[in-house]
């Protein structure tokens, strides 16, 4: 016990349209990220990323951060939160200061990324991320580490996230009814990023396709920085609809079928075992063939990945992604993704599965779980200087903490 004393616990809270992943880390000194607690639980709060029930999701939160706990050991304070949604808005400034004293400090560095931040915005949103992408130092371009270096003029290049007040107070909102402090948000694709990525796919410019249930989340890296961040309404429950119609059978059952039996490729299907698939209400349980599920399946696959390219292309960002994409999310595990995104996007497609942290063997094997990692590596890579945070305690020291998250549960409840 004495040695998990010394530990961070760190918790990352992917809140998705069709679920919420808890994850909780535990991260030594010169030692690889730990996940120790897993989570996970179905949400019907969300619609496209946006929260539309505070109940339902409140519950679904809930229900994922006490079965990590559970697994952990540990009671949850606070965690950093991932926030997505056709809300979204990003754009590219630049900020200038001058150097008064000819040497660069962090000081000026923390100043002109300010100064590229201070632009006018709509009073309905808020600034989520301001990322530098890179700094011009007396006018020389391309760098990363101005700190130290004698100059004169600083500019830096900053990519700048915003999203809707209103839709970040009611994620606050959601978590914070089940016990918990938000740390940050965290823009969903940013989080999957650091997750998947690798410095040279950063460096030689690669874009990101984060596939949901309710958004696809993009974002596209050159030279080691950010680029370009979207968010686009087009997802995996428009491939769920698309059965459901077509079958005619319930949405949740439709899900099941894409799940089990699904495939964004007919040619890909070898063993054409039938399906059963529910009637709605009274009407008899039919048989149909996987080979006509993915001639249902594929044409929206393929109108997802056209969208997605059309975004590129509009963001004058198609030329920077020489290492190709990097497809994860939840529909990105649908056999024959890849293949006919590839075909669709004319460059190389590889599946972005989770790295960089240890632990429970499931989570690497899904790209299901690629934001809910991003999110522990963001919050290890942002983490105050002190041991221990505020994210977690052990379950052995924690009753008073308990105690008064109970009290606020129960406060907020009667």
């Amino acid at each position: 016990m004495s040695k998990r004393n010394h530990a961070e616990y760190l918790v990352g809270l992917d809140v998705g349209t069709s679920k919420v992943t808890a994850l909780i880390g535990e991260a030594k000194p010169g030692a690889p990220l730990q996940v120790v607690g897993l989570g996970s639980a179905p949400c019907r709060g969300l619609k496209k990323g946006v929260v539309v029930n505070i109940e339902a999701t409140v519950e679904a939160i809930r229900r994922a951060v006490e079965a990590a706990e559970l697994t952990a050991n540990c009671r949850v304070r606070a965690a950093h939160v991932s926030i997505s949604g056709s809300h979204i808005r990003s754009l590219n400034s630049v900020g200038v200061v001058p150097i008064r004293h000819r040497e660069v400090t962090a000081r000026d560095v923390h100043n002109v990324i300010d100064a590229g931040a201070a632009m006018a915005i709509p009073a309905d949103q808020q600034i989520l991320h301001v990322l530098p992408q890179e700094f011009i130092v007396d006018g020389q371009e391309g760098i990363h580490e101005p700190i130290g270096m004698s100059a004169v003029r600083l500019e830096a290049r900053v990519h700048m996230v915003t999203g809707t007040v209103s839709a970040a107070q009611n994620l606050y909102k959601c978590v914070e009814r089940c016990g918990l402090a938000v740390e940050k948000l965290v823009l969903q694709q940013l989080a999957s990023s650091d997750a998947v990525l690798s410095p040279d796919e950063r460096e030689l410019g690669v874009a990101v396709v984060d596939i949901g249930a309710g958004t696809a989340d993009v974002a596209v890296f050159k030279g080691g920085s950010i680029r370009h961040t979207a968010v686009l309404p087009i997802a995996g429950d428009q491939v769920t609809n698309d059965i459901a119609v077509a079958f005619r059978t319930p949405a949740q059952h439709a899900e099941e079928i894409k799940k089990a039996h699904g495939c964004a490729l007919a040619e890909m299907v070898a063993d054409d075992v039938p399906i059963e698939v529910p009637g709605v209400g009274e009407t008899p349980v039919r048989r149909l063939s996987r080979q006509m599920l993915a001639e249902v399946m594929r044409p929206r696959y393929e109108e997802m990945f056209r969208y997605l390219r059309k975004e590129l292309h509009r963001a004058d960002v198609y030329d920077l992604i020489a290492g190709g994409v990097v497809l994860t999310g939840g529909v990105a595990a649908t056999p024959g993704a890849l293949e006919l995104a590839e075909g669709v996007f004319e460059v190389p497609v590889r599946l972005g599965l989770p790295h960089q942290v240890e632990g429970i063997d499931q989570i690497f094997k899904s790209p299901a779980y690629a934001c809910a990692v991003g999110l522990l590596l963001f919050a290890r890579a942002n983490r105050p200087g002190t041991a221990g945070g505020r994210t977690a305690t052990i379950a052995g020291q924690s009753g008073r903490a308990w105690a008064e998250r109970i009290g606020r549960w129960l406060g907020g409840h009667f």
